[in-house]
């Protein structure tokens, strides 16, 4: 465990580090495009964020290599190295849309052929784990095509979702966590060497993400642009595909007791074929959703709107934060959801837990324009937005007095338009600060 804690302190570090850098050489560079309609922030901010976190994957999986333990994963699976082709070609793909915005078939084009690479290394799916029916092998053409289809599918739906500030880094980072969590568990407590690439990768993808959230949570400085969501969706497939149809039933001796008993420990089992499905639940929803209602509308499923997820959060009035904390809440709940129901499947508080908390977003989600008020003595503690107003009215429709300076005269706005109630995100904006 400290080996996979300093290798993710690591990537995070050269990450942190060399995003500001990297932020100078996007603006110098001419990387950052004007705002376009779909867009929610105020001004032109620059991207090729994604070329700081390729070099914290790189310098992860150096100091892996170096690591007594971590090192063994180099010298018995060629894996690694699979991941590190795959991401150098998505992530140069990347850095030519961020710059030059090439066209979206030619970006699939190039999915495909970075998944291919991969294949071709040996990070391919070799079976998977059917219910009642046990591990089904796959001939080579069946494993190539679903492993392409899981990591073009992965890398889209994280695409899909960067469209707030530090949205796409922190639920990549999220469901990485419950990833890490899971595949440490099946290394560790059963001993099956197959699941160590995807502890480790998961433990970088959680670096890379860490490392690059603070220069862009909102007001963000930075993007991480197509360079940087692409490659954290290749590296988080990477890990499902890594450590899906590696289980062995027989090495995790299951097969004991009843055959209810049975089937519930088996769980784990299975979890591999949900576990890629609840981590991208939230980006995953959003693509199909997002294809649907383009090709409904007689558009590309590759046309850009303001439909998604996220667009719709702001719209009922949600502030960019808000919105932000709502996306992680879900995508935390759906992936240590899915945790938790595969370290004990048979316990009903895993099902009531995930209903109550389920319960609490519904009701963070249906109020917009509720504002925490913190109590006086801890105001200079919390951002200004979150105290309590200076001046109070004494009487019920009284006017209130003007203050020193105030030479215009007040014009009270209408209830629901854009800019009340920290629904500004989506109203016309000036481009000046």
């Amino acid at each position: 465990m400290r080996e996979y804690l300093l290798t993710l302190c690591i990537t995070a570090a050269v990450t942190y580090l060399l995003t500001g850098p990297v932020r100078k050489f996007a603006i110098v560079a001419g990387a950052m495009p004007e705002i376009r309609a779909r867009d929610v922030h105020r001004e032109p901010t620059p991207r090729l964020g994604g070329i700081a976190m390729f070099f914290g994957l790189c310098a992860g999986l150096l100091v892996a290599d170096h690591l007594t333990n971590l090192s063994e994963v180099f010298e018995k699976s060629n894996e690694p190295r699979a991941l590190l082709s795959g991401a150098a070609l998505i992530w140069l793909i990347g850095v030519l849309d961020d710059k030059f915005e090439i066209d979206a078939l030619i970006k699939l084009g190039g999915q495909m052929i970075a998944a291919g690479v991969m294949v071709v290394q040996g990070l391919t799916i070799l079976w998977i784990p059917v219910p009642g029916v046990g591990n089904v092998a796959l001939t080579q053409w069946q494993g190539t095509l679903l492993t392409v289809a899981l990591v073009v599918i992965t890398i889209n739906a994280v695409n899909f979702v960067d469209g707030l500030d530090g949205l796409a880094a922190g639920t990549v980072c999220i469901a990485a966590a419950a990833f890490f969590m899971y595949a440490y568990r099946i290394w560790y407590s059963y001993g099956i060497e197959a699941a160590a690439p995807a502890s480790l990768f998961a433990a970088i993808l959680m670096g890379m993400c860490l490392g690059f959230l603070p220069h862009n949570m909102h007001p963000a400085r930075i993007f991480m642009g197509d360079s940087g969501s692409m490659l954290i969706g290749l590296v988080l497939a990477a890990g499902a595909i890594s450590v899906t149809g590696q289980v062995d039933p027989d090495a995790m001796r299951l097969f004991s007791g009843s055959e209810r008993n049975t089937v519930h420990q088996m769980v784990p089992v299975y979890i591999p074929l949900l576990m890629p499905l609840t981590i991208i639940a939230i980006p995953a929803a959003d693509l199909i959703l997002a294809i649907v209602r383009r090709t409904w509308r007689g558009q590309s499923p590759f046309a850009a709107d303001r439909g998604h997820l996220h667009h719709r959060l702001l719209e009922i009035g949600h502030s960019h934060s808000r919105a932000v904390l709502i996306m992680y809440f879900f995508s935390a709940l759906i992936a240590f959801g899915a945790l938790a129901f595969s370290v004990n499947a048979a316990s009903m508080w895993i099902v009531l837990g995930v209903v109550f908390l389920s319960a609490i977003g519904l009701v963070l989600l249906l109020l917009p324009r509720f504002t925490p008020r913190a109590p006086r003595w801890a105001e200079r503690f919390v951002p200004p937005r979150y105290r309590r107003r200076k001046a109070v009215v004494a009487e019920v429709g009284a006017e209130p007095e003007p203050t020193v300076g105030d030479d215009e005269e007040r014009v009270p706005v209408a209830v629901g338009v854009s800019g009340v109630n920290g629904a500004t995100a989506v109203g016309p904006r000036s481009r000046t600060r």
